[in-house]
């Protein structure tokens, strides 16, 4: 009689098995739209279909005032803070770029020499990797490894011992790697070749579908095609008439229809990123990885990062609000519905868990406000910061000169440490003259000394504790430069852009967060939160450990089971 009792209970176990398994997502689809400031959705949504974006708003947990915590709100800051639920003083990714005394030299943020690329000459982004002081590219080679935290996707592959599938995929490079982390595998555009691309950190040889992806030459469908408005203009939203401030890069026109040319020419694929094309081609890709990997098919909760990047570069070229930032919406918009199809198709929405935000916001062109009447609104001349009083003061009270300032990339001047030393001279007094005289110019806001942020000696208010929470002792620079709201500076090779991100300001810091799908009740929420807090919510969710760095907190409208 006990062994019969014994097995019908362990038949009554095995039974309920199957439903413990569907108690968790099948896939977690993470997504990132570039540069997606938190408002523009509800600004461009009556030209929004049923089944992208505004499935989305409708039927997911709609977040309309998330902020990042952190000052320097660039690509990689923001993609690996989504990744790890934690500020760049955690994760360590304090900009694009930062200035290492190691090499003395600027370093990449996910570079990394001792893993090489899969493709031979697939070429780097030439603009966020040359340094200004050299001129010289830097290392071609990438991994994760540069992250200081672990993400997300490294506790679902170590909570279910290595059979969780991670993949993650994007243009940028920066923006696929993060996602990914350690332990799930990451692809990116290379716009050299033409294709997507990864190194061998990730894997040894191509899997099969992606070298056959690649031999398809998709991006050569656009040969000798042009980007046109998809709707009368009428039903635009709000619409700057003029294009005098637009980019016209290599003849891609700073006003519709926008050619890109032939697949043979110089800037044939800069264009397509430029475009609704970037985001088309990374979806095409990943709905190839979604099949031929078979995500979502097994017991397992699997993950897939998709970051599209097309819409940060179309406002730096054209504005947030342009034509080509409202439309290139329009047309992502129709991307995720059909990827939303896939997935519904292949996993079921019932059965995904979706979660949509970006990585920064982003402002409007400065002569755009200016003109409709913030008179400050303009650019800033790096060259100025170092003005006569900032030269003067070094000379008059420590005998330096410009060799002091080893660069200036921003937000960051690096001062020549091994200089001052030698020379016997106080660290904090020096960075302190020259935070005081940059405090002067006009343009500047604020300029904060690493001395005084980790001695805690600064006066607290928002800004400054986004300063100190971007603040890494090994990689951010001896002086913390803010500049003004509406103040955008030019790049150090000269470049103008339209728009650019990077402040500590509200329209950089704001973005949308949005969960839908698995067991998500639709509901718009308007209290602050940050997008830290998606990691330790998606780990919450799944019931795993959270990034080891995280200091999100867990969204409480999505977590219940």
């Amino acid at each position: 009689m006990k062994i019969s009792h014994l097995v019908v209970l362990m038949g009554a176990a095995l039974s309920v098995l199957p439903a413990m398994a569907s108690e968790s997502p099948k896939l977690i689809l993470q997504i990132t739209v570039d540069g997606l400031r938190g408002d523009l959705l509800d600004r461009y949504k009556h030209n929004f279909a049923e089944n992208g974006f505004n499935y989305l708003l409708k039927q997911g947990a709609y977040y309309t005032n998330a902020h990042y915590q952190h000052s320097n709100t660039e690509t990689i800051v923001g993609h690996v803070s989504l990744a790890t639920g934690a500020p760049p003083s955690v994760h360590g990714m304090v900009g694009n770029v930062w200035y290492d005394r190691t090499q003395a030299r600027l370093v990449y943020n996910v570079e990394d020499e001792n893993y090489r690329m899969l493709s031979a000459m697939a070429g780097v982004d030439k603009s966020t990797e040359i340094d200004p002081t050299q001129k010289t590219a830097l290392n071609d080679g990438r991994s994760p490894i540069p992250i200081l935290s672990t993400t997300f996707s490294d506790e679902l592959k170590i909570a279910s011992n290595g059979q969780a599938k991670v993949f993650s995929v994007s243009i940028k490079d920066r923006g696929a790697i993060s996602l990914a982390g350690q332990m799930g595998k990451a692809f990116w555009f290379s716009k050299a070749q033409g294709e997507f691309v990864t190194s061998n950190y990730y894997y040894s040889q191509y899997p099969i579908w992606v070298n056959a992806w690649n031999n398809k030459k998709v991006a050569n469908g656009y040969s000798d095609k042009q980007w046109q408005l998809s709707l009368p203009q009428q039903q635009y939203t709000l619409v700057d008439p003029e294009a005098s401030h637009k980019i016209d890069l290599a003849g891609f026109n700073n006003a519709f229809p926008h050619p890109f040319g032939s697949s043979d020419s110089k800037y044939f694929t800069t264009k397509l990123t430029l475009s609704p094309a970037g985001d088309e081609l990374t979806a095409d890709f990943a709905k190839t990885l979604l099949a031929e990997e078979a995500l979502g098919k097994s017991t397992t909760t699997d993950y897939l990062a998709v970051s599209f990047s097309s819409n940060d570069y179309v406002v730096h070229m054209f504005g947030s609000n342009s034509l080509e930032t409202e439309d290139n919406l329009v047309r992502l918009d129709k991307t995720l519905a059909d990827l939303f199809l896939h997935v519904d198709k292949q996993v079921g929405l019932e059965n995904t868990l979706i979660v949509l935000s970006a990585d920064h916001g982003v402002p409007e062109t400065a002569p755009h406000v200016h003109d409709m009447g913030f008179v400050e609104a303009g650019y800033f001349d790096a060259d100025t910061l170092l003005t006569k009083g900032v030269r003067q003061r070094l000379k008059q009270e420590f005998g330096l000169g410009d060799e002091v300032i080893s660069l200036f990339s921003e937000p960051y001047i690096y001062l020549n440490r091994d200089l001052i030393i030698e020379k016997k001279l106080s660290l904090a007094a020096v960075q302190a003259a020259i935070a005081d005289e940059i405090e002067k110019v006009k343009g500047v806001e604020m300029a904060i000394t690493s001395t005084d942020i980790e001695s805690n000696r600064v006066s607290i208010n928002r800004v400054s504790q986004l300063v100190i929470n971007n603040h890494h002792p090994q990689r951010s620079g001896d002086v913390y430069v803010v500049f003004s709201a509406r103040k955008y500076i030019n790049d150090l090779e000269g470049l103008v852009i339209a728009s650019k991100h990077g402040s500590p300001w509200r329209y950089d810091t704001h973005v949308p967060i949005i969960f839908a799908g698995y067991n998500i009740q639709g509901q718009r929420i308007d209290r602050q939160v940050t997008p830290y807090d998606i990691a330790p919510t998606l780990s919450n969710k799944l019931s795993i450990t959270q990034p080891s760095g995280a200091t999100g907190r867990v969204l409480t409208e999505v977590s219940h089971k």
